[in-house]
């Protein structure tokens, strides 16, 4: 029988990743994670924490993952950042493909590639890209100096980001299809007594307009078919998430309606040795702290998973 590199590969860095990582490091598991950028994924763009335990002034989304990736380097996790071409998830052995043709193997996989920004789809939003529309208000608020820009969206991610774009917009307002926010109480609280934040309730957006410069306005839409122009320099698209799924063997995966992946309560999915962790997997909520939970215990099911196969080789107590 082929005999695996690893025991374990981890794909994907963020806080799931880390943390499962850390837990397989510090149970002496031959482990490896792999990950195409930075580890800490989309947390390293996050302006401020406030909600993590353990840190009571709150903490900035890259020193928290700062001290995630320090903790496992403290283990001796093993990391290799490289860009992954194909996963093979289905036999005994699984194998990681890098690009440029290396195959890693192991018998055991713990899948955290997350999630990327849910896009409105619609006029102007591929052509104005990089050029006044944004998805990530930490990256690129700071071009936004004492200009007017917009934020669409109304859940936690949307508000948050809207508060942090006052720090540098002249004026934000957020536009929300709905006639009430979903994120939490205090951030609705700190957004309505902000001044420089208006509401645009009941309303989407159905065109991004602009010219050479970059985005001028917005073409909406409201609840009784009317239409406006809003004059902005600036878009943030904030409306949810899509799993990071372009690799996976979607097929052989039980997936929900949008695409992420259902597990059991130890992170198993429908293929044997393979778990998920973080934003990747199906759940109602996605917070930085139950991603590194279901790190743990990913990584927790797979010593377990591990414990009930037949060694490679035969055990010799006598060396």
């Amino acid at each position: 029988m082929q005999q695996a590199q690893y025991q374990l590969i981890i794909v994907g860095g963020g806080p799931a990743g880390l943390t499962a990582g850390m837990y397989a490091a510090r149970g002496r598991l031959k482990a490896l994670l792999v990950e195409k950028g930075a580890t800490g994924g989309q947390v390293l763009v996050t302006d401020w924490v406030d909600n993590y335990p353990g840190f009571v002034e709150g903490i900035s989304g890259f020193d928290l993952m700062d001290k995630m990736t320090a903790h496992a380097d403290r283990f001796g996790l093993e990391k290799k950042f490289a860009t992954i071409a194909s996963l093979d998830l289905l036999g005994d052995i699984k194998t990681v493909t890098l690009e440029g043709g290396e195959a890693l193997t192991a018998k055991t996989v713990i899948l955290c590639t997350g999630a990327k920004p849910r896009k409105l789809d619609i006029p102007g939003e591929h052509e104005f890209a990089a050029r006044g529309v944004s998805y990530c208000a930490t990256c690129d608020g700071p071009f936004y100096r004492n200009q007017e820009i917009a934020v669409v969206g109304g859940g936690n991610t949307a508000i948050q980001d809207a508060l942090h774009l006052t720090k540098f917009a002249s004026k934000v307002t957020v536009i929300h299809r709905r006639g009430e926010l979903r994120a939490t109480k205090i951030l609705q609280e700190k957004a309505f007594c902000n001044q420089k934040i208006d509401f645009l309730w009941n309303t989407q957006v159905r065109e991004i307009r602009g010219g050479t410069g970059g985005v001028d306005s917005l073409l909406l839409r409201h609840h009784n078919g009317d239409e406006s122009i809003l004059a902005v320099s600036g878009i943030f698209i904030l409306i949810g998430i899509v799993p990071n799924t372009d690799m996976l063997p979607v097929d052989h995966l039980h997936t929900d309606a949008s695409g992420f992946v259902v597990t059991d309560q130890e992170m198993a999915t429908s293929i044997p040795g393979v778990f998920v962790a973080g934003d990747l997997r199906s759940k109602r909520s996605r917070q930085i702290i139950n991603a590194a939970g279901e790190g743990a215990v990913a990584e927790l099911a797979v010593e377990h998973y591990l414990g009930n196969q037949a060694p490679d080789q035969p055990l010799n107590c006598s060396e």
